[in-house]
């Protein structure tokens, strides 16, 4: 038997945040600072909450952040198949960037034949600085 997702206030205004900055991450502080300026009033453990339930099932990413301290989240775009390769984050801005392009082939291939190890792209982050930032 499926699970029932639950549309509650608080979830809908999480995602609309998340869509919102879909191109940078977000974090625990991230949204409850959102909450705050739209003058909602939801406690953190409702945001943690949901934001478990919707890692869960897809609708967002999990990463760490740049220095490893924190978890922050991002929504999923399911036309970026975000298991198939790797994401580079700008450590200034915080620009999440889909590196979908053959080149992530050739680094499984190479990681497989000479270091004997599978790449788990899913939740896998190069750090560096976007375009922008340097």
């Amino acid at each position: 038997m499926e699970k029932r997702k639950y549309k509650t206030k608080s979830r809908k205004l999480i995602i609309d945040y998340l869509i919102q900055s879909k191109d940078r991450t977000a974090s625990i502080a991230d949204i409850k600072e959102y909450f705050e300026s739209h003058e909602e009033k939801v406690n953190l453990s409702t945001i943690y909450r949901n934001l478990d339930k919707m890692v869960l099932d897809g609708t967002v990413l999990k990463y760490q952040d740049g220095d490893g301290k924190k978890a922050v989240f991002q929504y999923a775009e399911h036309t970026h198949a975000c298991h198939e390769h790797l994401h580079m984050q700008c450590v200034r801005c915080g620009k999440m960037i889909h590196l979908n392009c053959g080149f992530m082939d050739q680094i499984k291939g190479h990681m497989m034949e000479h270091h004997h190890f599978m790449l788990q792209c899913e939740n896998s982050v190069l750090y560096g600085m976007c375009e922008n930032c340097q």
